[in-house]
């Protein structure tokens, strides 16, 4: 009898420990289940702050981007001191700014004693040269000198003592007190320099570009040595071409070649503004 009531007994422990046990179990699961929702809305918080931060971020750089200035791309340009030639033929007005747009169009308008000659420019391929128009022509550099010299094809100008009466008597090497490199060149076959191209004039090597540049009023077959600035404008052609007929004086031939125009081509004043 004492046995079968001490099996009872035992039998009603383990079933007293394994409700205590199961109880046990079920506590711990929503403890655990506690403590992940309360890590899981800490989190979320965290990335909310987070979001709200960077969106803040992101609004206000959008705002300073609507209130900034826009910024154009530019081209570091690198002027050199010219030599002083002497006799006057060089001629001081500073120099350019360090660095040129590089995007867009020009157009420099030279107005002449035979009338006005557009050229468009493009900046995506000879910024600096065209900065350092922009920069001569805003200094009067060119106003009041003539075009100095002339080829079969070619009007050659921008010296600044081609002027005046005497202006027969310059050696032809007048600039500003500044120098620069080669930008566009020609990669088409010759002619390279077809009628209408307006390009720098420079003493046989690359570096010595300064103000004299030349208009190509007819095919001419050059090597590729010379900068292209821009184009003439069909109108502006038939100005050169009417300013040329008369031809020149051939007081260059044969070496280095051409002459002074025969007709007094004067340069009255040159511009350049946005296209």
């Amino acid at each position: 009898m004492s046995s079968i009531k001490e099996r009872q007994q035992r039998a009603a422990a383990r079933a007293r420990l394994e409700r205590d046990m199961a109880a046990r179990r079920e506590a711990a699961a929503r403890k655990r289940k506690n403590t992940w929702i309360a890590v899981s809305a800490t989190a979320a918080v965290l990335i909310v702050a987070a979001g709200v931060a960077i969106a803040v971020t992101v609004l206000r750089d959008d705002d300073s981007d609507t209130t900034a200035a826009p910024v154009a791309d530019t081209t570091v340009c690198n002027w050199t001191a010219a030599p002083d030639q002497g006799q006057g033929t060089t001629v001081d007005v500073g120099m350019p700014p360090a660095s040129a747009s590089n995007v867009g169009k020009s157009v420099m308008t030279v107005t002449t004693n035979f009338g006005a000659v557009d050229v468009t420019m493009d900046k995506t391929k000879s910024p600096c040269a065209i900065e350092s128009f922009t920069f001569l022509a805003g200094k009067q550099f060119f106003d009041g000198t003539k075009c100095h010299r002339m080829f079969p094809g070619m009007l050659q100008c921008g010296d600044p003592s081609a002027k005046g009466d005497g202006y027969r008597e310059t050696d032809g090497t007048g600039g500003p007190a500044y120098r620069y490199s080669n930008e566009y060149l020609p990669t088409t076959d010759l002619p390279a320099y077809p009628a209408g191209v307006v390009a720098l004039a420079n003493s046989g090597q690359d570096g010595t570009n300064g103000s004299q540049f030349f208009f190509i009023y007819e095919d001419v077959e050059l090597s590729p040595d010379y900068t292209i600035i821009g184009k003439v404008t069909p109108a502006g052609l038939e100005v050169l071409k009417k300013a040329t007929e008369a031809g020149h004086d051939g007081a260059f031939d044969p070496n280095p070649g051409g002459g002074h125009p025969k007709n007094d081509i004067n340069i009255q004043t040159v511009a350049v503004a946005a296209a």
